[in-house]
């Protein structure tokens, strides 16, 4: 008999019984600086019709005084997509949380996590869990400015902040302002000490407070974020929250994706093959060329498709190879399939 953690990674009708009682957040892909970029989402919707995508942190600053199609734009095919903004003034948030309901972005997320020296500097990301009023203020001016949900990603706690009862506080202050879903880092952020490297690894996973505060407030969507790998894990932590974010794990063995809509979705397998996928992304660098985007921006969100297979890496090494970025993306793709299949 399974054990109960393993259930729904294990029995797709499990799966879906519960999916059809879950939220939107149920599986997702992390927000990841320099990679989750509209390429990196447009692949990872070919192999997972229903997991929720994130966009990389885009300021405040950026969007209000640069260029907000270059920040903004998306292909239709993303959806469902969300827009993670970083700052913290609040009738900033809401300007740019108007901007991104106008482009047509789900949800609009706001980064309370990332303990990155330049973010702390802009006085938001992780640095903001210290401040939880100032963050109900921006959610408010979120929530009021816009018709679409309004989320939060953060951390268990900051520096020494580590007790519970730091970052149960941090949620009950800002779900009064209206936010009723947060997606929860398990590790704290240590701010002095530690690079941002070294924060997504160092600080230990704390999953046992995520928990709580699932027990502590039943009423949000609470999902978790932190370390899974595998379909047993995920699966153990959608017996006790309601959704969960992969981020690195996604990223490096992006194929994983490919079975979450038949495991934890309950919908049919795709069907489709890591040829058909490279396929299809060979055919999308060919149209991204016509505006003028060269297509290694684009193959490198996808060097892990063949993550495992006999001949990856030579077939990685060609995709890589940025004396070939003036070959036609269909000429560096006969090249890749003809060294992984002698591999």
């Amino acid at each position: 008999m399974l054990p109960a953690a393993a259930s729904i990674a294990n029995d797709p009708s499990a799966a879906a019984r519960s999916a059809g009682r879950a939220s939107p957040w149920r599986l997702s892909v992390a927000p990841m600086m320099d990679w989750t970029d509209r390429h990196c989402r447009y692949f990872h919707r070919l192999l997972s019709r229903h997991a929720l995508l994130y966009t990389e942190m885009v300021t405040t600053g950026a969007l209000l005084h640069g260029d907000v199609p270059r920040h903004l734009d998306f292909d239709a095919a993303e959806q469902p997509v969300a827009l993670q903004l970083g700052g913290s003034e609040p009738q900033a948030l809401a300007q740019c949380a108007r901007l991104g309901e106008r482009w047509g972005y789900r949800e609009i997320n706001l980064n309370c996590g990332c303990p990155s020296e330049r973010v702390q500097h802009g006085a938001f990301g992780a640095c903001l869990m210290a401040e939880p009023q100032l963050v109900a203020d921006g959610v408010k001016a979120m929530v009021d400015a816009v018709g679409i949900p309004v989320s939060v990603k953060h951390r268990v706690g900051i520096d020494r902040q580590e007790s519970y009862g730091f970052v149960r506080d941090f949620v009950g202050t800002v779900s009064e302002a209206g936010c009723s879903t947060f997606v929860v880092h398990a590790r704290s952020a240590w701010l002095q000490g530690l690079s941002p490297k070294e924060n997504r690894d160092i600080p230990p996973l704390r999953y046992p407070l995520v928990h709580q505060l699932k027990r502590d407030f039943p009423h949000l969507t609470i999902a978790i974020n932190g370390g899974f790998k595998t379909d047993d894990e995920v699966g153990a932590q959608l017996q006790q929250l309601d959704g969960v974010m992969v981020g690195r794990e996604a990223y490096h063995n992006p194929w994983w994706l490919a079975s979450w809509d038949h495991t934890f979705f309950g919908d049919a397998a795709s069907g489709a093959s890591r040829d058909a996928i490279e396929a299809q992304m060979v055919d999308y660098m060919g149209r991204a060329a016509l505006q003028g985007t060269r297509w290694p921006s684009i193959a490198r969100h996808m060097l892990g498709l063949r993550h495992g297979q006999p001949g990856a890496r030579a077939w990685r090494r060609v995709w890589s190879d940025h004396r070939r970025k003036m070959l036609p993306a269909h000429e560096v793709f006969r090249i890749a399939n003809s060294e992984l299949r002698a591999g």
